[in-house]
């Protein structure tokens, strides 16, 4: 009996393999070289990024080399955003007057929780982990 491949098993099939190698690579602590990276990306003591002087109230920060926006809503409140903007993939060029702007297309995302205030982003700034100690601010 032959066995015949239906679209459906084809995607299902290459959807199931890619589902695991991307599972498999994501946040594996031990085999590659890559992985030793992630490690010490969460430690506590992860890269310093800026102090917490270095953040204005009701502003924020953009590392571009690093693709993340730190702000800092009200006083002592520090939170961490990607750089990326969820539109067409522009990394945001300021922070001003309460809001993440995009130069490309005119979205603006909250510095308190990165929803979209304005569009044509479909989606908030997904939040990144920091770790503020100190008056020192990391990456998690």
């Amino acid at each position: 009996m032959t066995h015949r491949s239906t679209r459906r098993t084809v995607i299902l099939t290459t959807g199931a393999s890619a589902l695991l190698v991307g599972c498999s690579k994501y946040g594996d602590e031990g085999g590659s070289d890559s992985s030793s990276d992630n490690t010490s990306s969460k430690a506590s003591s992860g890269e310093k990024l800026a102090s917490t002087g270095d953040i204005p109230v009701g502003g924020g920060k953009i590392f571009k080399d690093r693709k993340i926006v730190v702000t800092q809503p009200k006083k002592g409140d520090f939170k961490a955003f990607s750089a990326i903007c969820t539109h067409q993939g522009c990394t945001v060029n300021t922070v001003a007057d309460g809001t993440i702007d995009c130069p490309c297309h005119g979205s603006r995302f909250s510095v308190e929780n990165g929803a979209v205030k304005a569009g044509p982003a479909p989606r908030p700034l997904p939040a990144e982990k920091i770790v503020v100690e100190g008056n020192s601010i990391r990456t998690a």
